[in-house]
C-alpha cells in the first residue's frame, strides 16, 4: 500500500520534493494557503500584462536540471543566459553600468575608475571558486543529524578558509578593489540574500563565483512561473492533489507522531508523513506553538529584508531600461546601516527594476512594458504600519521616472502595490521577510532550523529557512536533502 504525504505549501521546495516523492511510489497531497501554487515564485495578470510576482532570474541552472533527469524527465523549461548580467544606475550618474561576466568587457566598463579590473576581479573569483568547490558538497549539499557531525563535517574543511568566517563581505572587497563604484557592484549580491554586505559573512564572495563565472544568471523563458506551471503540470499527470485556498493552523499527535494537519474551516487531513514547505522556524512557533520558537524568540533571530514591491503595466518603451537594473542612491553605508530597522520609510529608497518585457514580448501588449520594482525595507518588526506604501512608490516612481528619462506615471495603464504586510498576510511570511531566515554563521548549517522535526518523527521541512537556505537553487537542493531524509527513515522503519 502507498504511502500517503501530506505537504504544506506550494512553493518551489513543496513541489520539487512533490515530484522526488511521487518517483519512490508515495501518494501525495498539497495543502495551500494561496489560491495559486508557487508562493514567492508566483505570476500576477492584469489587463494583458503578466509580471513574475517575486523571483526574476536565478543561478545554478544544473540543480534544476538534476530535478528532473533525478526522475527521468527532460527538464521542460528552456534557459536563457544574461549578458550582462545586468546595469547599474548610481545616484548623480547619467549613465548605468552595465556588469559583464567577460572580464575584459567588465574593465573596459570600469577603466576610468578602477585600472586592472580584470585581473583583481580574476584573483577575487578564484578565492571565491576555492571556497565553493571546498565546502559545496561537504556543507551546502550535506544533511547534518547533531551539531558534533556538523563541526566535524566543517573541521575538514581547509584552515585557509576560516578567516572568511569572521569577516564581512565588505572588507573583502575593500581590501581588492579601490573604486566605490566596484566595491559596491561586488557585494550588491548580499542584497540577493536579503542582508547586507557589511554584515553578510565574507564567505559569500561564492556567490559573486557563482554569478560571474561558474554559471552566471539566467531567466526562464516565457517568464518564471513557467517554472511552476510545468511542475505542476507534471505532479497533476502523477495524480498529485492540490488544494488551494487551504491554510493549515493546526495539528493533532500522538505517541511523537502527527496523524492529521486542521486547516482553518476546520478540516482534518490525515497523512503517513508530513511536510511542511512553509517557513521552518515560524511554524514551529505559530502552529506547533514550541517554546523555543516563540514570538519574542523569532523576533530576536536574524530575518532578511522584506519586500516592497510595485508592479507597473506602462505604455510606450523605456529604452534606458534592460531585463535587470539597480538604482542606487550616493550614501550606500549609511542606507546599508539604516535599512533594516527604520520605522520608517526610506526618503531615498535602493531599488531594484525588472522589465521581463524587453526579453519576452508576449508578456505585455503591443508597445508596452511590463516593469517590476522591489524595493528592500524593514520587515514588520520594525515599521508595522504600511498606510503610507502608496507615498513610497510614488517616490521609487517618480525616482526612477527621472533617471530613465521616461513619465512612468502619465503612461501607467495599470498598478499594483504590495507591502510587507501584504506579503506576510497573502504567504504567511514571517513579519513580511522577504527571504525568511538570514544567513548569518548562527543560522546557517546545523545552526539552522533543521529539514526534520525535533519532537515529530514523521514531520519534515523544505524551502528556504530549513537547510541549505535561500535562493531558488537552494531551495531545490533543500528538496533532495529532505527527501533523502525520508527515503532514510522509510527504509529503518
Amino acid at each position: 500500500m502507498k504511502k500517503k504525504a501530506i505537504i504544506i505549501g506550494s512553493g518551489l521546495g513543496g513541489l520539487s520534493t512533490a515530484l522526488r516523492l511521487t518517483s519512490r511510489g508515495y501518494e501525495v497531497v498539497i495543502l495551500e494557503k494561496h489560491s495559486t501554487p508557487g508562493g514567492r515564485m508566483n505570476m500576477i495578470e492584469m489587463n494583458g500584462f503578466r509580471f513574475d510576482l517575486g523571483p526574476s532570474f536565478m543561478s545554478m541552472t544544473y540543480e534544476f536540471d538534476e530535478l528532473f533527469e533525478s526522475v527521468g524527465i527532460k527538464n521542460p523549461v528552456e534557459f536563457e543566459e544574461l549578458e550582462p548580467l545586468y546595469q547599474v544606475y548610481f545616484e548623480g550618474k547619467e549613465k548605468p553600468r552595465r556588469i559583464f561576466k567577460d572580464l575584459e568587457k567588465l574593465e573596459k566598463e570600469f577603466s576610468d575608475v578602477e585600472p586592472g579590473l580584470a585581473h583583481k576581479a580574476d584573483q577575487y573569483l578564484n578565492r571565491a571558486a576555492q571556497f565553493w568547490h571546498d565546502t559545496e558538497d561537504k556543507v551546502v549539499k550535506s544533511n547534518f543529524d547533531s551539531m558534533i557531525r556538523y563541526l566535524l563535517k566543517l573541521s575538514t574543511v581547509p584552515w585557509k578558509h576560516i578567516p572568511y568566517l569572521y569577516r564581512t563581505m565588505w572588507s573583502e572587497v575593500d581590501k581588492q578593489f579601490k573604486s566605490e563604484e566596484v566595491k559596491i557592484i561586488f557585494s550588491l549580491v548580499a542584497f540577493f540574500l536579503g542582508a547586507t554586505p557589511f554584515q553578510t559573512p565574507a564567505i559569500y564572495s561564492l556567490l559573486n563565483y557563482t554569478e560571474m563565472r561558474h554559471n552566471g544568471y539566467w531567466r526562464i523563458k516565457g517568464g518564471m512561473y513557467r517554472l511552476i506551471e510545468e511542475l505542476v503540470k507534471i505532479l497533476k499527470e502523477r495524480g498529485v492533489e492540490f488544494h488551494f485556498n487551504t491554510e493549515v493552523v493546526s495539528t493533532g499527535s500522538n505517541n511523537g507522531k502527527l496523524y492529521e494537519v486542521i486547516d482553518r474551516n476546520g478540516k482534518k487531513w490525515q497523512a503517513d508523513l508530513f511536510i511542511s514547505n512553509a517557513d521552518a522556524a515560524s511554524f514551529r512557533g505559530q502552529i506547533l506553538g514550541r517554546n523555543k520558537f516563540n514570538e519574542r524568540k523569532l523576533d530576536k533571530m536574524h530575518w532578511t529584508l522584506a519586500p516592497f514591491t510595485i508592479y507597473l503595466g506602462v505604455k510606450g518603451k523605456v529604452k534606458n531600461l534592460e531585463h535587470h537594473n539597480y538604482f542606487l542612491g550616493s550614501n550606500f553605508k549609511g542606507y546599508a546601516d539604516t535599512i533594516f530597522t527604520s520605522s520608517i520609510s526610506p526618503q531615498k529608497p535602493y531599488y531594484y527594476v525588472n522589465v521581463l518585457s524587453k526579453s519576452d514580448p508576449s508578456c505585455a501588449p503591443e508597445g508596452c512594458e511590463n516593469i517590476f520594482i522591489l524595493c528592500p525595507v524593514p520587515d514588520l518588526r520594525y515599521k508595522k504600519d504600511w498606510s503610507d506604501k502608496e507615498e513610497l512608490a510614488k517616490t521609487i516612481i517618480d525616482d526612477l521616472s527621472k533617471r530613465v528619462g521616461f513619465d512612468l506615471d502619465a503612461n501607467t495603464i495599470v498598478k499594483k502595490i504590495l507591502a510587507p504586510d501584504d506579503w506576510a498576510q497573502m504567504l504567511n511570511l514571517y513579519k513580511g521577510s522577504g527571504l525568511g531566515l538570514a544567513h548569518d554563521i548562527n543560522q546557517v548549517g546545523a545552526f539552522r532550523p533543521r529539514n526534520k522535526d525535533e519532537h515529530f518523527s514523521n514531520l519534515y521541512y523544505v524551502g528556504a529557512s530549513t537547510t541549505p537556505g535561500t535562493g531558488l537553487p537552494m531551495v531545490v537542493i533543500s528538496s533532495r536533502l529532505v527527501t533523502e531524509r525520508i527515503l532514510n527513515d522509510s527504509a529503518l522503519s
